[in-house]
């Protein structure tokens, strides 16, 4: 269960969008917020990866070494 408060006008605009197509205000809000959390989650974990790569905790591996790790390499 997820409750949240939206500005005034972004709530009008999804009152009228739903009433306009039938379908209900939840569903337009469960659809925005799936479309748009594969971003989010990039941009607010990577910070976290960067700081393991930073402090020698994450390997990283140039685009060579990962083409011959995987038998690609030419």
């Amino acid at each position: 269960m997820l409750a949240l408060r939206l500005p005034e006008e972004i709530e009008r605009r999804l009152a009228a969008l739903a009433k306009r197509t039938g379908r209900s205000k939840s569903f337009y809000a469960r659809e925005a917020i799936l479309e748009h959390l594969d971003d989010l989650e990039a941009e607010y974990l990577s910070d976290q990866v960067l700081k393991r790569v930073e402090e020698g905790q994450e390997q990283t591996y140039t685009l060579d070494e990962l083409e011959r790790e995987l038998g690609l390499a030419d």
